[in-house]
């Protein structure tokens, strides 16, 4: 019976989504007040209809209901209740439901939260996401529905794939989905602007919040999906350049180019017609990202679907809504005004430079990955393009863009004082000099780009904290100034320069992950020793443990340093019987500097057992940097002057005097 429900509730919220669509869109070009008010609470309807399915679903999998062919496929009884949870979107069907439920929640927000937006902006944004919505319902109903019942209901499941049981994965779909998804209201008015001819400092100011937040979601989303393949994987790195990391890296860069965008757009009302483009094209990559992963033209532990009719659909969904709208854009986007003049060296020339440099990086990981897949399809063969290929050309890009960043908050809007502003970047020059220098005389000189590129790092870390020091007058006022500007500080101000500094000592993370990695992968016997990295690392032998849905070989290395403990790892080798798949756990022990990290392998019948022993120095910074990316985003939503109707309000006229 609550599958049965789940399964109606979605036909009722593709019915809703229709009128969502079509009344309010209609009631907006006739003015019609009436209707364009349907947009609000069918807004909140079809979230409400979409979570009753959800819950369904998720009601199914906690119980172990055998009777739904979904739940057969991808749970068991065995399966510890988290995954029992998490696997609801471990699958194609369910996370296509946990995706729409995102849209309407996004949907449901905007007709919540925007009290102050202009009635037909309002009802024809709503109405755009209605459309994707109902789109998405129409191919969950029609190609891949989660609450098929299967008889006669077999004694258990098939179990979730083991790669997916783990707490990473329970948190990182919904997460990059949330960020994905969310990007589609950014674009729902970019199409509602086109439609009205509109897209001014108000406009931007109400598309920021939702771009912002969709950027934090999907920051997030994407951290924790590199997290969890570095120690879950067992191969000891956080990036490989795969199809399934770039179509989720791809919207981020495009959604990181549409922020300062838009910032330009709310400011000196400039840059219109590019920003419009921007959320076009940022919802497309999304897009994109969902039919690459869905319509089976991977084989990857995210590709979930496999038969090509969804495939198709997928396609056409993807052929109306970004050829549509960029067919809109075409038409429309001559009638939007041009906006005001700026100088090369301002605070506009370093945004525009900024968007230039990342559309240029998301074109290049588009290649990179399209390319294969296409020449593939088309029968020319199989092309790997993998780390060289990006390194190559993503890496040079990326150079001048953080240079840039650490510039772009002293110049002034309009036209800026370069003589000034080599003056103010003077302490931001020679702390990177003093940087570069400690790292080279730290690593014996060497390798000398990984030292250059640590000096970068230096000159975006110290040019984000001048900046802000600036601000509050720190060590040019006395304290209780400094202290008082600080509050009165606007907080997307302090968040700007979270996310700039998070940025920089995420690079640097990275920078020293890869150019001082250490490495030994060989066959140890129990007692035998192995220094890397500084430190030394004992075997002492492996056991055989159980799981609750698993067996596992669980090793065991005692870390020492100059003949102190530091640690024991204890890394396992897990079988889950019901698929037949092994896993691999990696033991992780993190100094704050750098990441103690130990693997183990098949045994060779002899007494030996293969192991991968790691040292990574500044992994940890990775993870540390992303996290204040996300803080620094949130504090930015918290930011009074982001609150979707605040400009309506200032805009609206004094009353009449006599």
């Amino acid at each position: 019976m609550i599958p049965e429900l789940g399964h109606f509730a979605l036909i009722l919220a593709l019915a809703v989504a229709a009128v969502q669509g079509s009344l309010p869109a209609f009631g907006a070009a006739r003015r019609d007040y009436a209707l364009m008010a349907v947009a609000g609470p069918a807004a909140v309807a079809q979230f409400v209809l979409v979570g009753i399915a959800f819950l369904s679903l998720m009601y199914a999998y906690v119980v172990s209901d055998f009777t739904v062919a979904n739940v057969v496929e991808n749970s068991h009884s065995a399966k510890p209740m988290l995954y029992k949870v998490t696997g609801v979107w471990g699958n194609h069907e369910g996370s296509m439901v946990l995706w729409i439920l995102m849209l309407a929640g996004f949907g449901a927000a905007v007709a919540v939260l925007g009290h102050g937006l202009p009635a037909t902006l309002k009802a024809r944004a709503l109405a755009v996401q209605a459309w994707i919505a109902a789109g998405f319902l129409a191919f969950t109903i029609f190609t891949s529905n989660p609450f098929l019942r299967v008889f006669p209901p077999p004694a258990d499941g098939n179990d979730l794939n083991p790669l997916l049981q783990d707490p990473g994965l329970a948190f990182h779909p919904p997460m990059l989905y949330a960020g994905y998804v969310g990007f589609s209201m950014a674009f729902s008015f970019a199409i509602a602007g086109l439609i009205e001819g509109r897209a001014d400092a108000a406009w931007a100011r109400w598309v920021r919040p939702w771009a912002l937040a969709a950027w934090i979601f999907l920051t997030a989303g994407v951290a924790l999906g590199s997290w969890w393949a570095y120690y879950e994987l067992g191969w000891g790195g956080w990036w490989f350049w795969d199809p399934v990391e770039n179509v989720s890296f791809m919207p981020w860069l495009m959604g990181t180019a549409l922020l300062h965008s838009a910032i330009v757009v709310e400011k000196r009302d400039t840059l219109k017609v590019w920003t419009v483009l921007l959320a076009i094209l940022t919802f497309s990559f999304s897009l994109i990202g969902t039919f690459v992963v869905r319509s089976g033209v991977l084989t990857s532990v995210h590709a979930f679907a496999t038969d090509p009719a969804r495939g198709v659909f997928i396609l056409a969904l993807l052929s109306v809504a970004i050829g549509g709208s960029l067919v809109l854009f075409a038409v429309r986007a001559p009638l939007l005004r041009p906006g005001g003049l700026f100088a090369p060296v301002s605070r506009e020339g370093g945004l525009v430079l900024n968007n230039l440099l990342l559309v240029t990086a998301t074109v290049t990981v588009f290649l990179g990955t399209m390319y294969p897949l296409f020449l593939e399809a088309v029968g020319g063969g199989k092309v790997s393009v993998g780390p060289p290929f990006y390194d190559a050309t993503f890496v040079p890009l990326m150079t001048p863009l953080v240079a840039v960043m650490a510039v772009g908050p002293f110049l002034q809007w309009k036209r800026a004082d370069l003589a000034g502003v080599i003056d103010r970047l003077k302490v931001v020059a020679v702390a990177t000099v003093v940087v570069a220098l400690a790292v080279g005389y730290l690593t014996a000189g060497g390798p000398v780009l990984a030292v250059l590129a640590m000096g970068l790092a230096a000159w975006l870390f110290a040019g984000a904290l001048v900046e802000w020091a600036g601000r509050i007058k720190l060590f040019r006022a006395p304290l209780r100034e400094s202290l008082a500007r600080t509050a009165g500080l606007p907080r997307a101000a302090h968040g700007m320069t979270l996310a700039h500094a998070g940025l920089a000592v995420a690079i640097a993370g990275m920078i020293a992950s890869t150019a001082w990695k250490a490495e030994e992968v060989r066959v140890m016997r129990l007692g035998e020793t192995v220094d890397v990295g500084g430190y030394t690392y004992r075997f002492d032998g492996v056991r055989s443990v159980e799981g609750p849905n698993y067996s596992a070989d669980r090793g065991k290395f005692t870390v020492t340093t100059n003949r102190r403990p530091v640690t024991v790892l204890e890394p396992e080798r897990r079988l889950y019987p019901v698929q037949r798949r092994e896993t691999t756990e990696a033991a992780i022990h993190t100094t704050g500097f750098a990441d103690l990290y130990a693997v183990v392998g098949q045994s060779d019948d002899k007494g030996g057992w293969t192991v991968r022993l790691y040292h990574q120095p500044g992994i940890p910074w990775i993870w540390a940097g992303a996290a204040l990316m996300v803080i620094g985003g949130v504090l930015s939503l918290m930011d009074r002057r982001l609150r979707v109707g605040a400009s309506l309000r200032r805009l609206r006229p004094a009353p009449a005097t006599t």
